[in-house]
C-alpha cells in the first residue's frame, strides 16, 4: 500500500472516527486505534500516540465554546486536572512496561463499559442536598445558564471524584482516549454535577490530560506526524459535523447503533490480545 493510499484511508477513517465519537460522546479515539491496530496493521503503542494527538485537537476545539457559553467550572476543570494529569503520567509510565497484548485486553473492556455508559440515560442534578465543605472551600460551586436563566449547582464528593479522576487520567495515559466514561462517573454520579456542567468539564479537561501524555510518546518517537496529522485533521471534521447533527436533531437509534459497532470492535481488540496477535 503506498503512502497516498495509507494516508488516505486513515483521513477518511479519521473523519467517521471524529463523527462516531461526537455522536456517542465517547472520542475519536475509540475507532482510531481499532481501525489503525486492526484494519491498517499499526503498531498499537504508535496508534495511541496517534490517537493522543487526536484527543488534544477536538478538545480545544470544542472546549473554547462551552467556556465562553459559561457551561465549563473551569475552576473544578483545572483542581481536577492535577488528578488526571498525575494519573496520565504514570499511565504513560505503567504502559511501557505493559504487554501490547495486554493493553489491548484492558483498551477493549473500557470500551465496552463505556458504550454502555453512553447508553444510560443521564440522571441531571441540581443543587446539592447539602453544602459541602471541600466544595465550599475549593469554591467549586458555581452556575450555568440554561433556557435564559442562570441556575446554580453545588458539588458534593470531592475526595472521591478526585481519586476517580486520577484513574481516569491513568487510563488515559495508558490507552490514548480521552476516557470520557470514567470522567461521567467521577463527575456525574460521584460529584453530583449537572450533565451539562459534567460533560463539558470534561472535554475542557481531556486536551491537558492528553498533552501530558503526548510528551512522553513523543519522547519514546511513538508519536509519528505521518499517522498523527490525517488523524487530527479527520477527527476534527469528523467531530465538527456531528457536532452540528446533534444540534440540530436527537439521533438516539445511531447513537445505539454506534455504541453496538464499539462494542463489537471492542471485543475484537480483547480476543486478538488474549490470543497474542497484537
Amino acid at each position: 500500500m503506498s503512502i497516498l493510499v495509507f494516508s488516505l484511508i486513515l483521513f477518511l477513517g479519521a473523519i467517521l472516527a471524529g463523527l462516531v465519537g461526537s455522536l456517542t460522546g465517547l472520542g475519536g479515539g475509540v475507532i482510531i486505534i481499532p481501525l489503525l491496530t486492526l484494519g491498517l496493521g499499526v503498531d498499537l503503542h504508535y496508534a495511541i500516540g496517534a490517537s493522543i494527538i487526536s484527543v488534544i485537537a477536538t478538545s480545544s476545539g470544542s472546549a473554547a465554546a462551552y467556556v465562553r457559553e459559561g457551561i465549563t467550572n473551569i475552576r473544578l476543570g483545572m483542581f481536577l486536572e492535577i488528578a488526571t494529569t498525575i494519573g496520565a503520567v504514570i499511565g504513560v509510565m505503567v504502559a511501557v512496561y505493559l504487554n501490547a497484548n495486554y493493553i489491548a485486553i484492558l483498551f477493549g473492556c473500557i470500551l465496552v463499559f463505556s458504550a454502555l455508559m453512553a447508553l444510560v440515560k443521564k440522571v441531571d442534578h441540581r443543587i446539592a442536598e447539602s453544602p459541602n465543605k471541600w466544595a465550599l472551600w475549593l469554591k467549586l460551586n458555581s452556575t450555568f445558564p440554561e433556557d435564559g436563566k442562570i441556575v446554580p449547582y453545588g458539588v458534593k464528593n470531592v475526595p472521591a471524584g478526585f481519586l476517580m479522576m486520577l484513574f481516569a487520567g491513568a487510563m488515559s495515559g495508558i490507552l490514548g482516549i480521552g476516557s470520557g466514561a470514567l470522567k461521567v462517573i467521577a463527575m456525574d454520579n460521584i460529584m453530583r454535577l449537572p450533565f451539562k456542567v459534567s460533560t463539558t468539564t470534561s472535554n475542557f479537561m481531556m486536551g491537558v490530560t492528553a498533552v501530558a501524555s503526548a510528551l512522553v510518546y513523543a519522547y519514546r518517537g511513538q508519536i509519528v506526524i505521518g499517522i498523527a496529522m490525517p488523524v487530527c485533521l479527520g477527527v476534527l471534521i469528523g467531530a465538527t459535523f456531528g457536532a452540528k447533527i446533534l444540534l440540530y436533531s436527537k439521533p438516539t437509534k445511531l447513537k445505539q447503533f454506534f455504541a453496538v459497532v464499539i462494542i463489537l470492535l471492542a471485543l475484537q481488540m480483547i480476543y486478538k490480545g488474549i490470543v497474542g496477535s497484537m
